[in-house]
């Protein structure tokens, strides 16, 4: 799906949301100048697999979290971990980097992504924003909704405390 397919996804699926344009955004530190308008909703995804290339996962953190692969692998009984490369992230999701958003799994039927999901998403103001897989874009979402609507595309979600790596 591209960006107005999201879009026109989550209107013929009943979901409200809150859609803000911008220029390219590639990475969480590279804000442009973007203001958004519930900054504490922003996700970070990160596009990861083993080191056997055979799992791959896709872990959407909120905001500026460092998350700890180290741990978060010893936690899910998962072989060490590395980011997946574009790739892998074109074949399994249908991205480019720079777009990685949970929305990608909506793109494969069939996907053998597992998704984990931060817990924080779950607190005030239990939104989500993250890019409709396009990285112009940012689109707000109730995190219920988000989860709701991969599950009803059979895409498990796993909300987790994630491990955070000190700096």
């Amino acid at each position: 799906m591209n960006k107005q397919e999201v879009y026109d996804f989550l209107k013929n699926n009943g979901i409200e949301f809150e859609a803000v344009e911008h220029p390219a955004v590639f990475h969480m530190g590279e804000d442009h100048g973007v203001e958004l308008p519930h900054p504490e909703a922003d996700a970070k995804n990160l596009f990861v697999r083993d080191d056997k290339k055979q799992n791959y996962c896709l872990i959407t953190v909120r905001g500026g979290k460092k998350v700890d692969l180290k741990a978060f692998r010893r936690e899910h009984g998962l072989r060490p971990l590395s980011f997946g490369s574009p790739e892998a992230l074109k074949e399994k999701l249908d991205l480019i980097p720079g777009s990685v958003c949970p929305f990608g799994l909506l793109n494969r039927a069939g996907c053998d992504v597992k998704f984990y999901l931060d817990a924080d998403f779950l607190k005030e103001p239990y939104l989500i924003g993250c890019h409709p897989n396009d990285n112009t874009a940012t689109v707000f979402i109730k995190t219920d909704d988000m989860i709701r609507l991969l599950e009803s595309h059979n895409i498990s979600v796993e909300v987790v405390e994630l491990p955070l790596r000190e700096e």
